[in-house]
Formats: C-alpha cells, structure tokens, sequence
C-alpha cells in the first residue's frame, strides 16, 4: 500500500440481542478490520440499539396499547446514553465533543471515585467505541440509537483513534413511522469532519438512509468539499446501489454504504470469530397482539427478529409470511401451554429460492383451530371456521407440505439482505454489493486524488453549481468548504 493509499472498508452486521453484545460484536469487527489494515470502517444505521423493523409499538391512530409502551420502554432502554443534550435537536456540539459539560453524576453515589465529575456523562458508551478506535487504529463511523431528554435520536459518530469521538450527526427526517419513536434531529449536525491519514485529508460527513433521497440534504454535504460520503441506510433493496452510484458521480466523492444483513429465523446470528458457545441469537418471541375487531381478521406487519421484542409470552402466535415478507398473524388457542412447531415449505412455482416459513399451531382436539390450502403461488391462504363436533382432530390437521431439507436457497426470506458496497467518484462499483453476508468484511484501496480528478468536468458545490445564480443555505448549519 502506497503512502497515499487509503483502504476503506465495511460489514453488514445486525444488532444483537443486547447492547452490550453489540457493541463486543463491534470490537471484535474492528480488531478484524484492523487485521485487514481498513483505515475507515463504516458501520450500519442504527447498528446500536437496534433498527426497530416491523414494529408498531402498539400504536393506530387514537390509541396505543399497554403492550406497546412496554416494548418502547425496552426499546428505550436499548438506546444508548452519550452524555450529550436535546439543545433543538442539535446537542450540545463542540461543548459535548470537548467534554466541556458539567457532570451528571448524583452528588455523593461515587465518592470514592478518582474521575473528575465534568468527564462523568452518558452511560459509558462513548468511552468503550473511543477505546476500540484507539487500541485498533481504525477510524470507526457507526449508527447507533441515542436516548438524551426522553427522546431517540437516529444517529451517526465519527470516532477517530486519535482524538476520540470528533463528531455526531442526527438524522435530519425520520421516515414513515420511524417519526413514532425517532425525534428529529436539527440540521446543524450536517457538519462534515476531517482527518489526516498517512498525510491524506479526508473530509467526511454522513447521510442516513433515506436522508440520501433528499437532494438539499446530498447539497448540504458536497458543499462542505467532502470527499468521503457515508451512508449508513436500512434499505436492503436492489435499487440503492443505484442511488449510491449516482451520489459518488453527482459529489465527485468516494461512497461507502453500509446497511445489515438480517437472516431468517433459521439462521442464528453469530458473533465473527467468536466461540460458539459465545454466539448471541437475536430471535426473540414476538408479541401475542389481540386482535380488537374479531379473532378472524388478520394482523399485517412487517415480520423482524427484534432485540427489544416483548420476553414476558411463553407461547407464540400463530402466523405465516407473505411473499412480500409480510407476517400474517392468526387465530390462536387461549391456552398458554399451547405447543407449536416451525415449517418452512417451498413455493410451489419454478422460483427455487422463494421460501415461506409459516409457525402452525398443533391445538388440544376441545380448542378451536385453522384450517388452510395453499393457491398455485404457493401462498397459505387461512380459512377461518370452527370445527364442527362430529370431526375428529386426526380429520382436522393443517393440510401443510411435508417441510423440505434446508439448504442454502431454501431456508427463507432474509429479513434484510444488506448491500454494503464502496464506490468510486466516478460511479464505478469497487466492493460489494455484500447481499446476504452478515459475518464478512469488504475492503478497498483507494486513491483520494481521484476526486479532484473528477472534478475536471464536474464539480457540483462549485462553478458547476452556478452559485453565481443559485443560492443555498441551511439554517444553522456553516457550510464552509472544509480545506483540501
């Protein structure tokens, strides 16, 4: 590796089943990134703490459920606690990053700490990712889920090995029912920040998912003469690549996109390299959600193995997925002791890598049950009946197809297929798309010179923009170029 080389890299790993474990899965990718001599390692939205996939908190419009506040509060409590303020959205800023805040510390609970008071803010968080940069020498940009003032921040740090934590954004517009648990964050935290790596200038700053939709947004960073655009996003979909070639090409940057790599219930999460009997499964059992119409009609959301779903139900709901990865919730027997078993059944078109994994209740022959058939798209389609009384249980089991050997394309539907990728200024794809791969690194070497190279011809936050007609600002945001 030449002087002026930089080796980017990046994972698609999910958060695991608590805090802590996550953030001991992120040292572990740190040391390996190390290994591999990664200058800047990004790291997925909301990675800590957890991205809250098919969630409703038990919320409609004009009503929440008790269920629901619960499973917020432990979401909540999976946050994370930087030390940092409210202050409109924006934090406390250069007071927070130069720990120039008082203490929060309750008078008398550690008299016999060394610790000056004014360090003693946040849950400790911020000084185990500033150690893990530090001890690997790796830059470390990760999303997390930050709690400060009872609000949640979607947000993104900037943790350099040398000086600590040097920035943090907030994402700016929480999308679709993100806005139910996420505050905004103000869009003074589009500040870029800069380092030097081996003599090179690196300006970087961050865009969250599908804040990279948002045209001022993308303006708002290559204003500030970044080369190094991030994308920490939680949309696994064979369309943002797109999105990403078109922001290397459209800021003349270099782009690294990192989202994770959800497996389905029938793959456990493993933390890499680990001992096996290390490795923390994420599965947990989802919430028993009654329905408030009638026992018939169907539940839809968006099915995900939640680190912060409900622990408190021993027996789990009947349900199946759609081909969309939609859960169907269904009628269940009453009883707690109700037993279940797992089925997973192949589609019965030509598409071999199409999977259904539905959970069948097995019901006591005096409680009432479901009975399906399955359309020519493979779809289990619920019939809604009670048993009449001269039927026999044996004469009621679910007609389900015998459950195929699980290979490599028939264990199900990842829950997020990941697609972190690095791109060069000119479109080019270097590394990835990394689909479906939740344990591996990707990496490549990279030439920063490239991007005044492409500024030949573009240069999109300078004469190209016609700054000399078009006018652009943010409220609260200095959109000083940061120096080459």
């Amino acid at each position: 590796m030449s002087p002026a080389t930089i080796r980017l890299g990046t994972a698609s790993p999910s958060t695991q089943a608590s805090t802590p474990e996550t953030i001991a899965q992120l040292e572990q990718i740190a040391r390996r990134a190390a290994s591999k001599k990664i200058d800047i390692l990004l790291l997925p939205e909301a990675y800590i703490g957890g991205y809250p996939r098919g969630t409703h908190f038990g919320s409609v419009i004009g009503s929440r459920t008790a269920e629901g506040r619960e499973e917020y509060l432990r979401y909540f409590q999976n946050a994370i606690d930087l030390g940092d303020t409210v202050g409109d959205g924006a934090g406390a800023g250069e007071a927070w990053i130069k720990r120039a805040l008082p203490g929060d510390a309750v008078p008398g609970s550690n008299e016999n700490s060394k610790e000056p008071a004014a360090n003693k803010r946040g849950d400790g968080t911020r000084e185990q990712l500033e150690r893990i940069a530090r001890e690997t020498g790796v830059f470390i940009v990760t999303g997390l889920i930050e709690k400060t003032g009872g609000s949640m921040y979607c947000s993104v740090v900037y943790v350099c090995p040398k000086q600590g934590i040097i920035g943090k954004r907030r994402k700016v517009m929480p999308t679709g029912t993100e806005r139910l648990v996420w505050a905004q964050g103000s869009p003074a935290t589009l500040r870029a920040v800069s380092t030097i790596i081996r003599g090179v200038r690196i300006n970087l700053g961050a865009a969250i998912c599908w804040e990279n939709y948002m045209p001022l947004v993308r303006q708002s960073l290559y204003s500030q003469n970044i080369n190094l655009y991030l994308a920490p996003t939680a949309d696994g979909r064979d369309t943002w690549l797109s999105l990403m070639r078109t922001v290397a090409i459209e800021g003349r940057c270099f782009v690294i996109s990192s989202n994770m790599a959800v497996p389905p219930p029938s793959i456990p999460q493993q933390i890499p390299n680990s001992h096996p009997d290390s490795s923390s499964a994420i599965l947990t059992e989802e919430p028993d959600h009654e329905n408030p119409h009638d026992d018939h009609t169907p539940i839809f959301f968006d099915h995900h193995p939640s680190p912060f779903a409900p622990k408190h139900h021993s027996n789990r709901r009947a349900s199946c997925l759609t081909e969309e990865g939609f859960e169907i919730a269904l009628p269940r027997s009453k009883s707690p002791a109700t037993p279940t078993t797992t089925t997973t059944t192949r589609r019965a078109t030509p598409s071999p890598t199409r999977t259904t994994t539905s959970t069948v209740n097995t019901l006591s022959p005096s409680s009432k049950r479901r009975t399906s058939v399955f359309d020519k798209d493979g779809n289990e389609i619920v019939l809604c009946c009670k048993k009449p009384s001269h039927v026999t249980n044996s004469q009621t089991q679910p007609m389900v197809p015998p459950a195929p050997k699980l290979t490599n394309s028939s264990r199900g539907e990842w829950v997020s297929r990941g697609g972190s990728s690095i791109i060069s200024p000119f479109g080019e794809v270097l590394s990835g798309p990394q689909w479906e791969d939740n344990t591996g690194l990707i990496c490549t070497d990279v030439d920063f010179e490239d991007c005044i190279r492409g500024r030949l011809d573009l240069d999109t936050a300078g004469s190209y923009s016609r700054n000399d007609s078009f006018e652009f600002g943010v409220r609260g945001l200095d959109l000083s170029p940061l120096p080459y």
